[in-house]
């Protein structure tokens, strides 16, 4: 079993990766698979590195930085607060869905209930100047979906966003909020009370580490990840230009279904919404039109895995003997890490290593209770 200690030190490296200014997902994935753990990355060579990063990346992650570590720190000692959780890739809770992406965030920050990751969910997102009827249509169906066993997931914006939030937290489904930015405060700050609310109810969630502000660019990556962790998305109400049809978009390409409400023909709320019906959305009036297409399952796992359109896991390897080893001692049915390593006679570290690149090539997942699961591509 991992302890805290053992925890908290495989947090400091993914952090540490994370925190390296221009790492972004897609170079952070490259590494792991070539090297393994977090930890095994930062112990290679600038040469061996610099084949698949750039110089000056690989100067800035091996180079000691007073300020990185001290955002490490602060960043753990942040999580030692019971409600407060990093989620690393290939940790248990990390959400499965969100491998459908071709960049998945390599760690989360989260506050709340992480069991709501692993409840069927719907996002519902719209204007944040909504009408008086968008607002109320927005607390309706968010708190119908609820009742009916769906978590609601939106981005905590005002407008469409806040009124989702608020209808999901009258039922016991709850809700999950994607921000775009550091956990420690709540943006916007009217929507503090709220952000609280959700946060001991509910889930707050984001990809940006502490102290991270909202700017512009973070928005369109909250939205995917808004994208990716729903089996569907809602849009109520969306002017042509809206961040809720970039929503709307992504969940298309990630295979997941999109619905949205119609308006009057001459309102600018309703435009967007109409674009999308046109486009091959799903036209709702009420909350059965969405339960009619959407039927709540114990995970959303096995459902998103095999969406139509869903993109595939961050990238392919090829398998040396250490991770035929691992295939070979999981064999078909689910395993513990504990059981790999009776089986196997390998180091719980090494085995970890390997389950990190077969889970990356998509050979592998991980179960609700911390198992693995061969999958039927291997």
């Amino acid at each position: 079993m991992t302890t805290s200690l053992e925890q908290r030190e495989q947090h400091a490296h993914w952090l540490h990766l994370v925190l390296t200014r221009g790492m972004s997902p897609s170079r952070i994935f490259a590494l792991l698979r070539e090297f393994g753990l977090p930890e095994d990355v930062l112990s290679a060579s600038a040469t061996q590195l610099a084949q698949f990063i750039e110089p000056p990346l690989v100067q800035a992650l091996l180079a000691p930085c007073d300020t990185r570590s001290a955002q490490i720190e602060r960043n753990l000692q942040w999580a030692q607060h019971p409600n407060r959780h990093l989620i690393a890739f290939g940790d248990v809770h990390y959400p499965p869905s969100l491998l459908t992406l071709s960049d998945p965030p390599p760690l989360l920050w989260s506050i709340g209930d992480l069991q709501l990751l692993k409840q069927p969910s719907i996002a519902i997102v719209g204007s944040r100047s909504a009408t008086h009827s968008g607002v109320d249509r927005a607390y309706q169906f968010a708190q119908s979906l609820a009742q009916a066993g769906w978590t609601i997931i939106s981005g905590l914006a005002l407008g469409i966003d806040a009124a989702a939030h608020r209808g999901a937290l009258t039922q016991a489904a709850s809700t999950v909020a994607v921000l775009a930015h550091g956990l420690e405060k709540i943006y916007p700050t009217s929507n503090r009370s709220l952000g609280l609310s959700i946060a001991g109810k509910g889930l707050l969630i984001s990809e940006f580490a502490l102290g991270t502000l909202p700017l512009r660019d973070h928005f369109p990556r909250r939205n995917r990840l808004i994208a990716a962790l729903s089996q569907g998305v809602l849009v109520v109400e969306a002017a042509r230009q809206s961040g809720s049809l970039i929503t709307a978009r992504l969940a298309a390409e990630l295979g997941r279904d999109v619905f949205a409400i119609p308006g009057s023909i001459d309102s600018p709320m309703a435009k967007g919404c109409h674009d999308l019906i046109k486009q091959g959305a799903k036209l709702v009036e009420q909350a059965d039109d969405i339960l009619g297409e959407l039927k709540p399952v114990s995970g959303r796992a096995p459902l998103l895995a095999t969406a139509p359109n869903a993109a595939p896991p961050p990238a392919d390897i090829t398998l040396g003997p250490a991770a035929e080893a691992v295939l070979e001692a999981l064999g078909w049915d689910p395993a513990s890490v504990d059981q790999l390593v009776d089986r196997s006679e390998l180091q719980v570290a090494h085995i970890n290593s390997q389950l990190l690149s077969l889970e990356l090539a998509g050979l592998i997942e991980r179960l609700a209770d911390g198992r693995i699961q061969r999958l039927q591509t291997c």
